[in-house]
């Protein structure tokens, strides 16, 4: 094609949704796209096919954006499915969750690599974990709220195993093998360290070799290792270390069984509450803090998606994990095999505004690659080409967008969506709202409240219900979250002597309030600017909250206000 060639966005006019799992795989589509291109429809709507949790019926719980679900199917079934859309003239729009991804499962290695190296791990900064928590004890560690009881009880029940595998060393938490914190193996490796010498003459290789991985353990980088060169190191040399050990425990079955012995003694005797002493201890030095699950709605210390813990958020707004977790998506952009997309939880991103103008830009790259001479590569002086290029279009046509894309966005009633997002429109919530209105016989509205209030036994009205629910949330569901945007704001607070007085308590329930006030969803306020809606709807939710909470300060409310 032409190098002016101009990308444009594929519109369906008639969506099926594919719900894909190891129930219906891609094969399976492709067996009925032509029945379905036969009832007129346009494009099929898929689910999240890329990596999910093992066995997920619904693919939202993605553990790796980067390659296909093999429970689905895999590059050539892939491929067979989309030659069969192409046949039939019809697009393919494909379910992206950016916003979160599973972390209850072994097959998040990036989640796993941070469990085992803490801060020094290259994907620390994926994932939006405050290492420097209120609580001391979570410094440098992440909560892991998985426990069925307390963890005491848990430990000394036997619910915690230490396991050895490969020269790794994990704690067995029911079905999930967490990796132990490679420095931390000393304590199983030393344990008991002289009764294997007295084993084996002076100075023998298999002794020797185990005194040389424990130097070199002792030498690894700390877990809360930030600089680049040292976090390199501790990568390194970590996954030489094991190498190490696996092949000393072949050649030297003393020394298997040396450790074997360890591991058992580590993991106690129920009814001897001492005997697990060791491994309360080996768990304390982890870059992780188990604990019950319930634990998470006062201390969690990463973004959720809502109050799952098992889903954690990912920090979209790094450009080195857009890039990352784009991968896959961005290449079947380019092969012409995806032609729109629906993004999932927009609202739980940063900045959503400026991640749609990305994935727009991002887009237009891939189809100017795949539509003319472009190299398909990464080379600098193309992309600057490719931007400039791009920008000026934009001048000419503020609203081009050259790739189908919608969000699923809850939108209130009166709420528009924001302008400045380069989207065609919502999954359809609203509309289906609309929709549903017509089937509803409005003179007999009043019935039906009766009879409601009947049934919940509730004779207030429905706004003042929502408030109640909104604070009953957050006291249950969402405390963590709230007490930690309230020590933000003390923190902020400190900082001004008109503001320094505010108390945490005062502040707490003052963000509490308004966000029970608050009229929308989210705002999208920036470091760039504000919306005047946005404005609007925080001044809004001040007024109401201050209307009912007179015995809080009014000042503790404005200060509220203008830090939103």
């Amino acid at each position: 094609m032409a190098e002016n060639y101009k990308p444009a966005a594929r519109i369906p006019t008639a969506t099926y949704r594919l719900q894909f799992n190891a129930g219906f795989t891609f094969a399976d589509a492709t067996r009925i796209i032509g029945y379905l291109n036969d009832l007129g429809i346009s494009d099929v709507y898929a689910s999240s096919y890329l990596a999910a949790k093992e066995g997920s019926v619904h693919g939202y719980d993605v553990v790796n954006q980067t390659v296909l679900n093999k429970e689905v199917g895999d590059e050539q079934s892939h491929l067979a499915m989309v030659e069969e859309l192409k046949r039939h003239g019809m697009g393919h729009i494909l379910d992206f969750v950016p916003n979160h991804m599973c972390i209850e499962s072994g097959e998040n290695l990036w989640w796993m690599d941070v469990l085992e190296n803490g801060m020094s791990s290259p994907y620390a900064h994926f994932f939006d974990i405050d290492w420097e928590p209120v609580k001391k004890e979570l410094t440098g560690k992440v909560l892991l709220p998985l426990l069925g009881d307390q963890y005491g009880k848990v430990l000394e029940s036997g619910g915690l195993q230490l396991i050895f595998k490969e020269g790794a060393f994990f704690v067995q938490v029911y079905a999930l093998q967490i990796p132990l914190e490679p420095r931390s193996y000393l304590q199983i490796l030393q344990y008991r360290l002289d009764a294997l010498k007295e084993k084996f003459p002076a100075e023998a290789a298999p002794v020797e070799e185990l005194l040389s991985i424990e130097t070199a353990l002792q030498h690894l980088p700390l877990a809360t290792e930030q600089d680049p060169e040292k976090m390199g190191e501790r990568h390194r040399e970590k996954e030489i270390i094991k190498k190490r050990l696996w092949q000393l425990c072949h050649e030297s079955p003393e020394v298997a069984a040396f450790i074997a012995d360890n591991v058992k003694s580590f993991n106690g005797s129920k009814g001897d509450p001492r005997s697990f002493d060791l491994m309360d201890k080996l768990l304390r030095d982890q870059a992780y803090r188990l604990s019950y699950w319930r634990v998470a709605t006062e201390e969690i210390n990463y973004r959720r998606f809502f109050d799952i813990n098992g889903l954690a958020a990912i920090r979209m707004e790094d450009q080195a994990v857009y890039d990352l977790t784009h991968t896959l998506l961005f290449r079947l952009i380019r092969e012409g095999k995806v032609t729109g997309v629906r993004i999932d939880h927009v609202d739980g991103l940063y900045d959503p505004v400026s991640y749609l103008q990305n994935l727009q830009k991002s887009s237009y790259f891939q189809l100017r690659q795949a539509g003319s001479t472009f190299p398909a590569d990464n080379g600098e002086e193309k992309k600057e080409a490719l931007e400039k290029e791009y920008n000026a279009l934009l001048e000419t046509d503020p609203c081009y967008k050259p790739f189908y894309a919608v969000v699923e966005k809850i939108l209130m009633k009166g709420e528009l969506l924001p302008d400045q997002w380069p989207v065609f429109g919502t999954t359809g919530y609203d509309f289906l709202n609309s929709l549903n209105g017509i089937f509803v016989a409005t003179e007999k509205a009043k019935q039906m409240d009766r009879l409601y209030d009947r049934f919940v036994k509730w004779g207030g009205d429905f706004p003042d219900l929502v408030y109640e629910k909104k604070k009953l949330v957050m006291q249950v569901s969402l405390s963590g979250e709230r007490n930690m945007l309230a020590h933000q704001l003390n923190n902020i607070a400190e900082q001004d002597r008109l503001t320094r007085d505010f108390t945490l308590n005062s502040l707490a329930r003052a963000i509490s309030e308004v966000i029970a006030c608050f009229p929308v969803y989210r705002t999208y306020a920036n470091s760039a600017s504000v919306r005047d809606k946005d404005v609007q709807y925080i001044e809004a939710a001040v007024y109401k909250a201050k209307r009912r909470n007179p015995a809080i300060s009014g000042s503790v409310f404005d200060f509220v206000r203008d830090v939103l």
